[in-house]
């Protein structure tokens, strides 16, 4: 199968249909968003030839009966002679998409499309959507297990919390391929090869840091563990109600967990407060950081505003007192983008038959794609264009590599 970005539409279908929004009548403004999605953004494509009956014959009855029986005998064999280990599930149940929220599994569909063309473009990996008409989470993870064998891995997406936790665990311990949450480990990984560079520009370390995540979600929890799994000197995380701490008697189990394992300096109290004196903050939450705030951290700090379309720090704030600022958006330096991760990691566990992604794959990932910047590494360069072709084959390479030092590779 191959996701490629096509659109089967013709011509006459770009002044869209009556009754749709923004794309109403031969009267409105031409939206090319609306143009590019007609008709959908992937195809399967064939990668045998059918030009005959020979080919029928092997490509189908009754060819096909030998190597059915084959894997009937020795189900190994399936990695070899079916597509099974070069394709990923996109799954989704519509509840946190992009920045659109709960918006269905129907409405979530243009964004999985996008997410598997994603994995071909940047990693040679096929994906294929599938949103799912429920948000019970043992329905989720029955369904996925039940999905499970034609596909070499699962990506979770846009999942909401704290559901995507459960689902994410309960996956992985009932299947022996990767499954992987990238709203949650994919931005890790970026935001800690971002900061890997930012702190070695400014002659520090990461246990040299001291960072302040706003956001206690998918993206949010994930970061605060993985930073602290590489070092980082402390991390606290704040939610709308302020920093979480063992103190709160309102905590969720993944909150109370999270007040365990961070804030080591034992802050309590705002946003604002947490962020006097310190080195990192990373906006994964939307909202807004007053300017005061921000000028209060440390000399030389390090801003990763990520919220799209409007960081929590516009960057000409931020740029006032952080010494490298980063965002989500494509039209600033710097962007925190989580197709820099997934499609390289994937491709990584997928090449070895990985039984799963481990911290240590994760770790590696980030490392190699700090390392991708090298010698060019500067304020406003410290990660990466997802468009360095360096990137995917980087992050293959690491995450390979790593498997098999784990143990979790099968090849």
């Amino acid at each position: 199968m191959a996701a490629e970005i096509v659109n089967p539409r013709s011509d006459s279908t770009t002044h869209g249909t009556a009754g749709t929004a923004g794309i109403g009548g031969a009267d409105e403004p031409f939206d090319p968003a609306f143009a590019l999605h007609r008709g959908g953004k992937m195809a399967v494509q064939a990668t045998v030839p059918i030009r005959d009956k020979d080919d029928l014959s092997l490509a189908y009855t009754p060819g096909v009966a030998k190597v059915c029986s084959a894997i009937a005998e020795n189900p190994e064999l399936v990695h070899d002679y079916t597509w099974k280990s070069q394709v990923v599930a996109v799954v989704t149940d519509g509840t946190a998409v992009l920045g659109l929220g709960d918006i269905g599994p129907e409405a979530s569909l243009p964004v999985m499309e996008g997410k598997a063309i994603l994995f071909k473009q940047f990693g040679g990996v096929d994906a294929v959507p599938i949103a799912l008409a429920t948000t019970d989470a043992d329905e989720i993870v029955d369904t996925v297990v039940r999905l499970a064998p034609s596909f070499g891995g699962i990506n979770l997406e846009d999942i909401s919390a704290p559901r995507c936790f459960e689902i994410e665990r309960k996956l992985q311990e009932r299947l022996d391929i990767p499954v992987f949450h990238d709203d949650q480990h994919g931005t890790a990984v970026v935001t800690l090869a971002a900061l890997r560079n930012a702190a070695k520009l400014s002659g520090r370390t990461l246990g040299d840091l001291r960072a302040v995540i706003s956001g206690a979600g998918a993206a949010g929890v994930a970061i605060a563990k993985f930073l602290l799994e590489a070092g980082i000197g402390d991390v606290a995380v704040a939610d709308r109600k302020g920093i979480v701490s063992g103190d709160r008697e309102d905590l969720t189990d993944v909150k109370r967990e999270l007040a365990e394992l961070t804030n080591r300096a034992g802050i309590t109290g705002s946003l604002e407060t947490a962020l006097a004196g310190a080195d990192v903050f990373i906006g994964v939450s939307g909202g807004t950081v007053p300017e005061p705030a921000v000028a209060s951290m440390a000399p030389g700090a390090f801003v990763f505003a990520m919220a799209n379309p409007n960081p929590e720090v516009h960057p000409d704030v931020a740029h006032k007192y952080a010494a490298v600022v980063a965002t989500g958006r494509s039209d600033y330096p710097n962007q925190i983008n989580n197709v820099l991760a997934f499609p390289g990691i994937f491709a990584g566990a997928l090449q070895v038959r990985a039984s799963r992604i481990t911290e240590g794959m994760k770790i590696a990932a980030a490392n190699a794609l700090a390392d991708v910047v090298g010698e060019e590494l500067a304020a406003d360069y410290v990660i990466p264009s997802p468009f360095d072709e360096r990137v995917a084959p980087a992050v293959t390479a690491a995450v390979a590599a790593a498997a098999r030092a784990e143990g979790v590779a099968r090849r």
